[in-house]
């Protein structure tokens, strides 16, 4: 299946390999939605992984999944970006070199933003990679399920485990680190960088994120692998 796809106010365009979508994807949404329904409010699902596993692009193709099937209640997707901390702020804290590790976002601003998804009607911030700052109340929340994606939402540390209870339903993305190195370092050679300069990227920051993500996580509700394809399993 080849989608379309909007992340972060830009077109996407990615595939999914047809038995996966059949066997996997639509039966999770399901199981979402029977979940949703029991509830009787909004539910919430963290969707957690490593960096370049491709969250962001499943949380959209979920999202567009649900527009497809008329028994699907609305799915939407949730990035955990606008919760970074402003470039001001890193700057004065010597964090901007760091910009994507945990101790770079703000946990207190999330668990605000969380705790009124069970609001009918809430706001959410959007990363803006023209600024690179987020863009407050950029989205508006109104979808019966909600999927919030992002690296560390599972993390074992303390401010970051309170999470887990304004979750209702947890996903985890694991995957081979050398399989993540090359998928990243491409992705910064894309955007312009050298080999070289994505390399040492990659030594200086996604690499010491991809590890401490896969080491250092709660375990979800349901835990799936990322292939040598880029396609999905579940692991039992």
């Amino acid at each position: 299946m080849n989608v379309t796809l909007k992340i972060n106010g830009l077109e996407t365009q990615a595939r999914f390999n047809d038995q996966e979508v059949e066997t996997l994807h639509k039966p999770l949404l399901k199981q979402l939605a029977e979940k949703q329904r029991q509830l009787q409010r909004r539910l919430v699902v963290f969707l957690a992984a490593p960096p370049g596993t491709g969250k962001s692009t499943l949380a959209a193709f979920w999202e567009y999944l649900s527009t497809q099937d008329t028994e699907l209640p609305v799915i939407q997707a949730l990035p955990m970006d606008g919760f970074h901390h402003y470039n001001d702020y890193l700057l004065a804290n010597n964090l901007k070199q760091h910009k994507g590790a945990p101790q770079t976002f703000n946990v207190a601003k999330l668990t605000d933003a969380l705790r009124a998804l069970h609001q009918p009607e809430s706001e959410w911030p959007q990363y803006d990679r023209n600024l690179h700052d987020p863009v407050e109340n950029a989205i508006t929340v109104k979808a019966p399920i909600v999927v919030v994606e992002g690296n560390w939402l599972l993390l074992n540390q303390p401010e970051w485990q309170s999470l887990r209870a304004l979750c209702d339903y947890s996903v985890f993305i694991s995957a081979q680190p050398e399989r993540l190195s090359e998928r990243l370092i491409g992705r910064k050679m894309r955007g312009g960088l050298t080999r070289q300069q994505a390399v040492d990227f990659f030594q200086m920051t996604d690499g010491l994120n991809v590890l401490r993500v896969l080491e250092n996580s709660q375990p979800a509700n349901m835990q799936l692998c990322m292939d040598e394809q880029g396609g999905y399993h579940q692991i039992l």
